[in-house]
């Protein structure tokens, strides 16, 4: 049997891996082997008679737990299995946390420790009643906001007439008249005050990833950050492509408003509050969103990207927005980038977990010109497709005659073009259009 995110293997002890045994007390449990290599192929272990008393009593002894240890053998070789089951409260080492995330044991510190022991508490961050808040911290025209969108969105019934107090009661944002984390998140006057990384940093950035073109720092409230950042991006950092329908001049964003919205509220909803702010890295042919917190230990990249159940990192914030009818429930909101970039015509949008958080990368059209020098076309073929796309369409009489060439020549540019999932053929043969993807 090999390795995987439950068994480790180790050819000898060494008191070290008692890290191992707290990191699977605190996750899912699992087994270590010792006296096997890699592979699970066993090697025999020396003295493991006296590591039969000494590992279950430096178990007991550091951690306060237990584990089952049990004695082995096969092809005469004796070796270790030492099985941790889950335990519900936290679980330390000489004063340290550990955490086994997939395969990686990783020591908890600073925000992900304070988490962590939030969870084991039964708390999540945005459920802890924050003490040096008031009403007076509460403003009252994002509240109108959040109620006029809640009317709409019919999620949140019987809010005639209703008091801030009792709104904050009802969505479960304070208790006792007390305010919670999440209250001043969402609704705050200035949640800055409270917590110093609230803000979202923007930054349009030259291709070498280092030099940086101008910034911009938007802060407030969730509500009040979304709509600020979203109105910049549009203004400042985005370009609008402009196109004609008959004697109708459309404009429309780089990236569809929609997908932008949901990168946005995704960062805002689901991010580490007692981490680093939300940055978003605005390039000519891309954009990067991220926000500090990885992934739940739960839910791989692969499973999120599909229909997945909603594991909310701050469950109270999100269940407000659901509420007032600024995110969808059970995890559709990646779901949803994906679709909505891929029904613009853009390239399928990337996550990935990086530096402690979770990021979205979205691309711009895959016929830009940047984009063409990697995909090997002639310096026609390149120009006809900036020359032409906005056109939407082209015959190879067209072609043919824009570059004083074959009728066969065109023809061979374009279903070279066709290979390359760039164009796609309509009509016979004498009366083709070649129509962009």
């Amino acid at each position: 049997m090999p390795e995987h995110q439950n068994i480790e293997y180790k050819q000898s002890w060494h008191d070290d891996y008692l890290k191992w045994v707290c990191g699977f007390a605190n996750a899912q449990g699992g087994q270590i082997y010792i006296g096997k290599d890699d592979a699970g192929n066993v090697l025999a272990v020396e003295e493991y008679k006296k590591l039969m008393d000494d590992i279950p009593n430096k178990i007991k002894n550091l951690m306060g737990i237990t584990a089952e240890v049990n004695l082995l053998q096969e092809d005469e070789k004796h070796f270790i299995q030492i099985i941790v089951q889950p335990y519900s409260v936290p679980i330390s080492l000489r004063g340290r946390y550990y955490y086994r995330s997939g395969s990686v044991k990783q020591e908890l510190t600073g925000a992900a420790l304070n988490e962590f022991l939030l969870k084991r508490a039964g708390h999540t961050w945005d459920d802890v009643i924050e003490t040096r808040a008031t009403l007076d911290d509460i403003d009252e025209k994002t509240v109108k906001i959040f109620l006029r969108k809640a009317e709409e969105a019919g999620r949140l019934p019987d809010i005639d007439g209703l008091t801030t107090p009792e709104l904050l009661e009802k969505l479960r944002l304070s208790e006792n008249g007390q305010l919670k984390r999440a209250a001043i998140v969402l609704f705050g006057k200035d949640p800055g005050r409270f917590y110093a990384n609230t803000f979202v940093k923007i930054g349009k950035f030259e291709d070498d990833d280092f030099t940086i073109r101008f910034q911009e720092t938007e802060e407030g409230n969730i509500i009040q950050v979304l709509n600020k950042v979203l109105r910049t991006l549009d203004y400042k950092f985005l370009i609008r492509n402009i196109s004609f329908e008959g004697m109708n001049r459309i404009e429309t964003l780089e990236y569809p408003v929609p997908a932008l919205r949901e990168v946005l509220l995704n960062a805002l909803i689901h991010r580490n509050y007692m981490g680093a702010p939300t940055q978003i890295r605005v390039y000519d042919n891309k954009m990067f969103a991220w926000n500090d917190g990885g992934l739940p230990v739960t839910i791989t990249l692969a499973q999120l990207q599909q229909r997945h159940s909603s594991h909310p990192r701050n469950p109270i914030l999100a269940e407000a927005c659901f509420r007032g009818g600024y995110i969808d429930s059970w995890g559709s909101g990646i779901e949803k980038i994906i679709n909505t970039c891929q029904l613009a015509g853009l390239p399928t949008p990337e996550m990935s977990e990086k530096e402690g958080g979770f990021q979205v990368a979205l691309f711009k059209d895959k016929l830009a010109e940047k984009e063409l020098q990697n995909l090997e076309l002639n310096e026609r073929q390149k120009d006809a497709i900036l020359f032409y796309k906005t056109k939407g369409e082209i015959t190879s009489s067209e072609y043919a005659e824009r570059y004083s060439i074959s009728e066969r020549t065109a023809r061979r540019d374009l279903l070279e073009l066709i290979k390359k999932e760039l164009l796609k053929n309509e009509g016979d043969t004498n009366l083709s259009k070649y129509i962009f993807v």
